[in-house]
């Protein structure tokens, strides 16, 4: 059994009446003719009665007409929903993000996406990069939104944007005085770090701004998200580099800086695994505002 056998049925039932059943279905008689006879074949059971009154169901094909109507019910909204769930208009986006995004709009980026696609189930998680990559990795996320484009094999990127690094100091600081922090001022400084293991490309960036400016710095603390590092400084325990997008997380007692040299700035890649399904990604990728991350 077919499901051009089911149409077939389908039209025939309500037609009853072969020439007209045929037209419908764009076709000729004799086909439609050999289809119904092969459906009776397969089902078993005589579905028509054909006598010079004309076509009318049996008993058989009574029983036989719901669930087959049904089916192609069936078929024809799965394949309405697969169409769908590739254009991105219905599913599931699991999204990972590192903390900056919220400060770069992320939410009005959700907010512009759920009203595009409103049967669409966004769930957010707050992951560092290397959390991140390898959820991508386990396919445990759809993208990402993180610090890094060095990434395994069979993950793909592209860059959503890149803002300057931050001197950010306990208030009170005497650097904090300053207008512009030479980094050099630092070299003696306890220094906190977003996390080697959280984001191993990360933490050697910001290492390796302080080593291209004449010291290495002196490591105090360790966080694993960066409003963490923002809070211990805030809390004196010592000084560090953020992106600039934690300006706006409003921390009381954490001053921030624009730093005397122009280091490479901090960037923001989406990634995802390139084996992934494009729908739902293309569509949340197309729908960030301008002003957002």
């Amino acid at each position: 059994m077919e499901f051009r056998h089911l149409r077939c049925f389908a039209a025939l039932a309500e037609e009853l009446h072969f020439g007209r059943a045929a037209q419908r279905l764009a076709m000729s008689q004799p086909p439609l003719s050999v289809a119904i006879q092969q459906l009776e074949a397969s089902v078993g059971a005589r579905l028509f009665e054909r006598d010079s009154k004309g076509v009318r169901l049996t008993a058989a094909g009574q029983a036989f007409r719901a669930s087959a109507l049904a089916l192609l019910e069936g078929a024809d909204q799965a394949c309405v929903r697969a169409r769908e769930v590739q254009a991105g208009e219905v599913g599931r986006l699991r999204l990972g993000f590192v903390g900056s995004a919220l400060q770069r709009g992320l939410a009005a980026w959700l907010q512009a996406f759920q009203a595009r696609h409103p049967r669409v189930q966004v769930v957010v998680v707050e992951l560092n990069s290397q959390d991140q990559i390898d959820a991508l990795l386990r396919e445990e996320l759809d993208l990402a939104l993180l610090h890094t484009d060095r990434l395994p094999p069979a993950l793909a990127c592209q860059p959503l944007y890149a803002e300057p690094f931050l001197a950010c100091l306990p208030q009170g600081h005497p650097e904090a005085r300053r207008r512009r922090v030479p980094l050099a001022a630092l070299a003696d400084q306890p220094f906190i770090l977003f996390s080697r293991k959280g984001s191993p490309d990360y933490h050697a960036r910001i290492v390796d701004i302080c080593r291209q400016h004449g010291f290495t710095p002196r490591l105090q603390h360790e966080g694993r998200h960066w409003l963490s590092v923002v809070s211990l400084v805030a809390q004196g325990l010592g000084v560090s580099i953020v992106p600039a997008a934690f300006e706006r997380a409003g921390i009381q007692g954490a001053v921030f800086r624009p730093l005397a040299e122009t280091p490479e700035p901090s960037a923001v890649f989406a990634a995802w695994r390139r084996d992934g399904d494009p729908g739902l990604r293309t569509q949340f990728l197309a729908a960030r505002p301008a002003s957002s991350v």
